[in-house]
């Protein structure tokens, strides 16, 4: 089942000899539960395109659908929303909200919706990713490996349509970047989560089925393992 497709999706800033085309007419094509890495040399593209993808950004030209929506239609509220339900972003900075719980950070997104969390969802999630005795403390009483499970628990907690990782295991050390692309495979194989994975870290990008490598705002490779 197809999740996600690219057509020649542009991105350019700036105007005329100021111009930079930070993406030049992508195609792409995911299935549901792929795991794809996105490497690049910085200011190749790749953050642009998880920006596109994740329905934060919009391409100057080209069409994005994602779960069946065409992204690039929508208005800046209907973004948001969508961007809540469907797309769950992972930053390598965490973006916990330090005022509140590990719980709430966790069910933000359905607090936001007014919805209920499915409770033996939570359980299960918080369970795999072992913060079940963490969800009372606030951000700043967490690790720094801690904090990145609990990004990815509030990331999966709406069982979003793909899941968007930007360098997920850059602010850690190798023990704790290991474990969480440990974490992240689980999710792909267990819930059949689909995961698109930005990475400069060769170890990372070979734990992914398929790499994907950017140059210059084009895809140059797309390898599948």
């Amino acid at each position: 089942m197809e999740i996600l497709k690219c057509s020649q999706v542009t991105k350019i800033y700036g105007k005329g000899d100021n111009q930079v085309a930070a993406l030049n007419g992508i195609d792409l094509s995911f299935e549901k539960g792929d795991f794809v890495a996105v490497v690049g040399a910085s200011g190749s593209g790749k953050s642009t395109l998880l920006h596109i993808l994740g329905s934060v950004d919009k391409p100057t030209a080209g069409s994005v659908t994602v779960d069946g929506v065409d992204i690039g239609g929508l208005n800046h509220r209907e973004a948001a929303i969508f961007r809540r339900r469907k797309v769950g972003l992972i930053y390598q900075f965490y973006n916990l909200i330090p005022t509140l719980t590990v719980e709430k950070n966790i069910l933000m997104p359905l607090l936001l919706d007014k919805r209920k969390p499915d409770k033996d969802y939570f359980e299960e999630i918080v369970n795999r990713l072992g913060i079940q005795d963490k969800l009372s403390s606030l951000p700043s009483q967490l690790s720094g490996g801690q904090q990145q499970r609990a990004a990815i628990a509030r990331a999966l907690i709406y069982r979003p349509a793909i899941l968007l990782a930007d360098e997920p295991t850059g602010n850690l050390d190798r023990k704790n970047s290991v474990e969480i692309i440990d974490l992240l495979k689980l999710s792909n194989r267990d819930m059949n989560q689909t995961i698109l994975l930005i990475t400069h870290d060769e170890k990372v990008a070979l734990e992914a089925d398929r790499i994907l490598t950017i140059e210059d705002g084009r895809i140059i490779s797309d390898q599948r393992r």
